[in-house]
């Protein structure tokens, strides 16, 4: 006995714009397809900020959404975190030099938890005592400005550098920095 076609489920199917956060403008970043609106919410989206602001020297840093709900054929998002690719972080990092991580987790002024991971990258090799103090300054760094900021603002500056440069003006002096990078930030609340 022959078996029975099936139903095209594709067919049924309708295509939805995703959008990305208001502050980073709104704007269509990519498109997604599901039978039912109700299936959308709760899907990640990965992006780079390249892409996002037509900028391709800042394609090394990736973007994650969580898709939030459909109005209109339009898929609202929200921010849940960004990291750099590990190609990017490997090469900033040469011989002789040490690279020093922090993470920590801060509150931003509207009550959200991030965890943020920053990293320094001295211009050649550095004792254990300037890690520890490089290490504290930048965890205090971090916990002051995040503290200042809305939400909003804080996203802004993680992923467009500002913060970074804040913690660089602030170690400098404790010896010679090549590079600092807030290279992870994931939303905890």
């Amino acid at each position: 006995m022959a078996k029975a076609k099936g139903r095209d489920t594709w067919r049924l199917k309708e295509w939805h714009d995703i959008m990305a956060p208001s502050m980073f403008g709104s704007t269509k970043i990519g498109e997604t397809m599901a039978t039912e609106p109700k299936q959308i919410k709760g899907r990640i989206l990965e992006t780079t900020l390249g892409d996002l602001t037509d900028d391709f020297s800042k394609s090394h840093v990736k973007l994650r959404f969580k898709l939030k709900e459909v109005q209109d054929g339009q898929v609202s998002t929200g921010y849940i975190g960004h990291n750099l690719s590990r190609e990017y972080v490997r090469s900033q990092v040469r011989r002789w030099a040490t690279k020093v991580d922090c993470i920590t987790d801060v509150t931003s002024k509207d009550g959200r938890k991030l965890r943020i991971k920053a990293i320094a990258i001295s211009l050649r090799r550095i004792r254990h005592s300037q890690i520890k103090s490089i290490r504290s300054e930048m965890e205090k760094t971090l916990k002051d400005r995040c503290r200042e900021l809305e939400f909003d603002q804080l996203v802004q500056e993680l992923v467009l550098g500002k913060l970074a440069s804040d913690i660089y003006n602030v170690i400098k002096e404790i010896c010679p920095i090549r590079r600092v990078e807030v290279q992870k930030s994931r939303v905890i609340k």
